[in-house]
């Protein structure tokens, strides 16, 4: 792929954060995962975090990105993911 060329879409399994950057017993878990699906079905490349109410970027905003930062984003797509 050129350095130019789009990116293929996002694979729904990267929606869901890497559960070593959100825990999923976390009691808001449900909830910002509800915003961050909001955010994306609003093209918004950023929702607010309820707990902190600092910016999160969406996996979708990342994922356009074409590279990990390394700044440990809540959505990372590039994180390797356990096996179900």
């Amino acid at each position: 792929m050129s350095e130019n060329a789009p990116r293929p879409p996002l694979p729904a399994e990267l929606l869901i954060p890497h559960p070593a950057r959100l825990d999923p017993r976390r009691s808001d878990y449900g909830r910002i995962l509800e915003l961050h699906a909001a955010a994306i079905a609003a093209g918004e490349p950023y929702y607010v975090d309820p707990a902190t109410g600092l910016l999160a970027s969406t996996a979708q905003f990342l994922w356009a990105r074409g590279t990990c930062c390394d700044a440990g984003c809540r959505h990372c797509p590039y994180l390797d993911r356990p096996r179900t």
